[in-house]
């Protein structure tokens, strides 16, 4: 055979050879194009789950005594339609409210009627698929139907809750600590509530310069904090108008004032004036104790005359805080999260 027919034959070859190759290109060309749409329109249908479930845990406020549960749907409901995917408006989502475990044990949303454990916290599920029926349908591949290729059925799932606070970030807490044995005298920790005085069906009143009960006092109620700084009086001052100067945690030790600091009392706010303070492990003014939780507590009148002057207030509910993680429910919350 000469070389030029062997050259005829190898032209051949390559010429039946390229167009199989070619279309295998444009296949693999196509999946890569299809693959990365997919992914973009799954981003934004759990960009949508993930801001619907935030909505409807910002509607189960006021969380205390009962979540508002059914407002909770109803805002995760309507914050579904906010959004869009692959350029369609999202109509429908599956919303549920219920209580979620932070440990994931058990795992999934439970029910409203449980008795809500530790690290059982009100939380809204929801769900947002494209698929047959919902939301425009599956999602087409944009090139690989040319080669025969068809939809995929997408869905995005997200949990959000709403939790008594790990940590407290800058600015959050008044300067004033609280003694965890207070609250083992006057708050509930089933129902998570104050105690109320039979006498007036309002809870307690709470003298913080006291010491409790009143019959047989061995329990300090509160003094003064620096959080992790100086205890003097212009400190104190500061801290009153601008709250700690860095982030607390449970666990975090802080400083426990001594004196009376009247002078301290004229940078509080018109009353009444509600707040988040840290609860220690003990109140010793002079020494430091080690942060339990946080607490909600309003501030109903101060008296200043002299040595002998003092904040009166009650611990309260459903205050807002701004912080993180989780911790024991003494009435202050941290906004929604999401937790997955």
């Amino acid at each position: 055979m000469t070389k030029r027919a062997l050259s005829l034959r190898q032209r051949g070859a390559v010429g039946m050879i390229a167009p199989m190759l070619l279309v295998v290109f444009l296949s693999v060309g196509a999946i890569a194009v299809d693959v990365a749409h997919l992914y973009v329109v799954r981003n934004e249908l759990q960009n949508a789950a993930d801001a619907a479930a935030l909505a409807g845990a910002a509607g189960l406020f006021p969380a205390n005594p009962t979540p508002q549960w059914s407002n909770a749907v109803t805002k995760g409901t309507n914050a579904v339609t906010l959004n869009a995917s692959d350029g369609k408006t999202l109509a429908t989502g599956t919303v549920t409210a219920g209580y979620w475990n932070l440990t994931g044990s058990p795992a999934g949303m439970q029910a409203q009627t449980i008795t809500p454990g530790t690290n059982d916290v009100p939380g809204v599920q929801v769900t947002i698929a494209r698929s047959s029926g919902n939301n425009g349908g599956p999602v087409a591949g944009w090139l690989t139907w040319v080669f025969g290729g068809g939809t995929a059925d997408i869905r995005a799932t997200a949990v959000a809750v709403i939790a008594a606070p790990g940590s407290a970030n800058p600015g959050a807490l008044f300067p004033v600590a609280l003694n965890k044995c207070l609250f083992d005298l006057y708050w509930n920790y089933t129902t998570n509530q104050p105690l109320l005085d039979p006498s007036t069906g309002k809870p307690y009143v709470i003298d913080i310069d006291a010491s409790y009960p009143a019959s047989s006092p061995t329990c300090a109620s509160g003094e003064w904090t620096g959080f992790g700084g100086a205890t003097d009086a212009n400190t104190e001052k500061g801290l009153v108008t601008s709250g700690n100067p860095t982030t607390v945690n449970i666990g975090d030790t802080i400083n426990i004032s001594t004196g009376v600091k009247t002078s301290v009392y004229d940078a509080i706010p018109a009353l009444p004036y509600t707040v988040t303070m840290p609860v220690v492990a003990n109140v010793v003014p002079g020494s430091s104790s080690p942060v339990v939780a946080f607490a909600g507590f309003t501030i109903t009148k101060i008296f200043t005359n002299g040595t002998h002057s003092y904040l009166e207030g009650n611990f309260t509910t459903n205050t807002k805080v701004s912080g993180g993680g989780s911790g024991t429910n003494y009435g202050a919350y941290v906004p929604p999260r999401l937790a997955n």
